[in-house]
């Protein structure tokens, strides 16, 4: 009997440990992750190209590009300085695994520079990925869990790259920052006789005569 009731008792504290009150397994989920790409307020940029090698060391190329988000607000505040939101819609990376490293190209329309860089993505970003969308936030766990992994590519002046995931709860952490180096080509690899995507703005210009660009808050 003795015996008996021990055992009992280990499968009760097993069968505790296995039931996770936050557990989203049965929430909805996509196979895939996205990425997406944000600029500080009025420093545009257009992305040119990038590419993603997963945790198996496969490439896939052209996993993004164009806009990204940002704002030109106008409401006398030096809202270029460090970065005051992060968010915007992504693109999938069909296919891929976890990334590993991402490659970047963009113009920085302020500038009239064009940059190049290879991120590495740490372990712990790749646990917050996994864990966004397999675990409920612990503030609100009658919530599903996160649809979609993301990771978010800040890109401003200066040739610096910063990178987020968001949590469980939706947060965003910061897990990499890179410097970029000038993609000697020009904008387009010199296929498009030194065009930019997009001249300077005006509320660009009026911001920048004002306040100048913030290099060294990103």
């Amino acid at each position: 009997m003795r015996q008996f009731i021990s055992l009992l008792s280990v499968l009760l504290i097993a069968g505790c440990h296995l039931i996770d009150p936050l557990s989203a397994k049965n929430d909805p989920k996509p196979e895939w992750w996205e990425m997406a790409f944000i600029e500080p307020d009025y420093m545009k940029v257009w992305v040119e190209y990038s590419s993603v090698q997963d945790i198996t060391g496969k490439v896939f190329f052209r996993t993004g590009g164009g806009t990204a988000a940002g704002g030109e607000p106008e409401d006398g505040t030096e809202s270029a300085r460090g970065w005051k939101g992060v968010g915007g819609s992504g693109r999938k990376v069909v296919g891929a695994d976890l990334p590993i490293r991402i490659y970047v190209r963009w113009q920085s329309i302020v500038e009239q520079k064009t940059w190049q860089a290879w991120v590495d993505i740490p372990e712990e970003a790749r646990q917050l990925m996994v864990s966004s969308t397999n675990q409920r936030c612990p503030q609100t766990p009658d919530q599903k869990a996160r649809y979609m992994a993301s990771i978010y590519l800040g890109l401003a002046p200066g040739g610096v790259v910063q990178v987020w995931v968001r949590d469980s709860c939706h947060h965003p952490m910061k897990v990499a920052r890179a410097p970029a180096e000038i993609e000697p080509l020009g904008p387009s690899q010199g296929k498009n006789e030194g065009r930019y995507a997009y001249p300077v703005s005006e509320k660009s210009k009026r911001y920048i005569d004002k306040f100048g660009i913030p290099y060294g808050s990103w």
